[in-house]
């Protein structure tokens, strides 16, 4: 079966591909030489993907999917959710994004986030989503090399390393899109 997966995002393809049965043939938007850019004007992570999920499906015309994830934070009241990808500014810098996490942290000792990725799925016309959460907290600095985004400041729940210290194998074993797209996935099997 082929599914788009409404993203150019290598690192998204990276670990999204290695949790895709092989039966399913994914195709992404760079692969589709789709180069538009999909304003992301919800103010939610639901709405967000289904402007994405809808724009794919309307050019195409094919069963797509596409997703936004969101890191919350509880001591910045869910912060910066929706706005993750550019909450440093427009130029969607992840080093800059995360070193103002750190900054508006500095001091505060209840460092309670989680990711959250919502995928929105429309198969044949019609519109499903799937939601991963993983909770854990905020590190004191960056650490590990691995991984992108926020990863190198998330310390999931049950881990002593952040997302950016573990293998895209132990990530891709418990992160909040891999939860998703197991939901996704099984629900794809019925």
């Amino acid at each position: 079966m082929e599914l788009i997966f409404g993203t150019h995002n290598n690192n998204k393809l990276i670990e999204i591909h290695k949790l895709l049965p092989s039966s399913y043939m994914l195709k992404s938007l760079t692969d589709l030489n789709y180069d538009s850019e999909i304003e992301e004007t919800g103010l939610t992570l639901e709405e967000n993907a289904l402007i994405k999920a809808r724009t794919i499906f309307n050019t195409f015309k094919k069963d797509c999917f596409a997703d936004d994830s969101g890191l919350e934070v509880s001591a910045l009241g869910g912060k910066p959710g929706v706005f993750s990808a550019r909450y440093a500014g427009n130029h969607r810098n992840a080093e800059d994004n995360t070193q103002k996490i750190l900054r508006e942290m500095k001091g505060i000792t209840d460092r309670q986030a989680q990711f959250r990725t919502v995928i929105a799925l429309i198969v044949g016309g019609t519109e499903y989503l799937f939601e991963g959460i993983i909770k854990g907290e905020i590190s004191n600095s960056p650490l590990g090399q691995n991984g992108f985004g926020y990863d190198p400041i998330f310390i999931p729940e049950k881990q002593p390393l952040t997302f950016a210290q573990l293998t895209l194998y132990e990530k891709n074993k418990i992160s909040h899109r891999s939860r998703a797209f197991e939901k996704l996935v099984e629900f794809l099997k019925r």
